[in-house]
């Protein structure tokens, strides 16, 4: 009878505090303010709700304004350009956390370092730098396609043949800019950056608040399976904003 207690009190106090985290996680204390690139495209605009959905107050960039659809009275949609140092410096000043989730090049050649992620990381330490203490901490929203699924190879690297030859160049650089991207962000030691990436399979989808955090490596579920919904990838972000808990790496999510 005594063991039995013991370990109905044990399973109590377990499942106690993971529904305390759970709950402080959907209710931050500190309402942070955040700015968001690419707050229109299918990941970004998700971020956005989530955010706002917590008290957060955020900043939705967007080159025009007007595809901004989002109404809430702690969101503010505002006119911006990434790859602009000028425009970037005067709107992030004053924010906690920027937000980048953006796609695209910032020319017409076919060379992953030009895609826009690549290009404004860059751009975006130096103007942080410039910041000095006043600098905001940079979240970036990255891909699969660096992951490992096994030891020094990454997803981009096992895509069947077949499927390569049909997807899409541009798709094709985006993936070789993004591990670009996160190799340069490894060489930054003076600025708070975290580099996010999702399962394999990030859709639409429901939000369940659940996740499974990882490192480099691709997460799979008992199937064999990687996979997460945008809304369960925001959470993941937004979780990350409030908690710090990343500071100078990349982490992966997934079911």
């Amino acid at each position: 009878m005594a063991a039995r207690r013991l370990l109905s009190i044990f399973l109590f106090t377990v499942l106690a505090s993971n529904a305390v985290a759970s709950d402080e996680v959907a209710t931050a204390p500190v309402s942070l303010k955040m700015i968001v690139y690419g707050s229109t495209g299918r990941v970004g605009s998700r971020i956005v709700n989530e955010a706002l959905t917590r008290g957060h107050q955020v900043t939705a960039v967007s080159r025009d304004v007007a595809r901004v659809k989002q109404q809430h009275e702690k969101l503010s949609a505002v006119q911006g350009d990434i790859l602009d140092p000028k425009s970037v410096a005067d709107l992030v000043t004053g924010h906690d956390v920027i937000v980048v989730s953006v796609r695209g090049s910032s020319d017409k050649s076919k060379d992953p370092e030009k895609v826009t992620h690549r290009v404004a990381a860059e751009l975006l330490v130096g103007v942080l730098r410039d910041m000095g203490d006043r600098a905001p901490r940079l979240i970036y929203v990255g891909g699969a396609g660096s992951l490992e699924v096994a030891p020094g190879v990454v997803y981009a690297d096992r895509i069947p043949i077949l499927m390569r030859m049909m997807m899409p160049r541009s798709l094709r650089r985006e993936i070789k800019g993004q591990l670009l991207t996160l190799a340069y962000l490894r060489t930054v030691e003076d600025i708070r950056w975290t580099f996010i990436s999702p399962a394999k399979k990030l859709k639409p989808g429901k939000r369940t608040g659940v996740y499974r955090i990882g490192g480099d490596q691709m997460l799979t579920d008992e199937n064999g399976k990687s996979k997460i919904s945008m809304e369960d990838f925001a959470v993941a972000l937004i979780d990350e904003a409030e908690n710090s808990r990343h500071i100078g790496t990349r982490f992966s999510v997934a079911y």
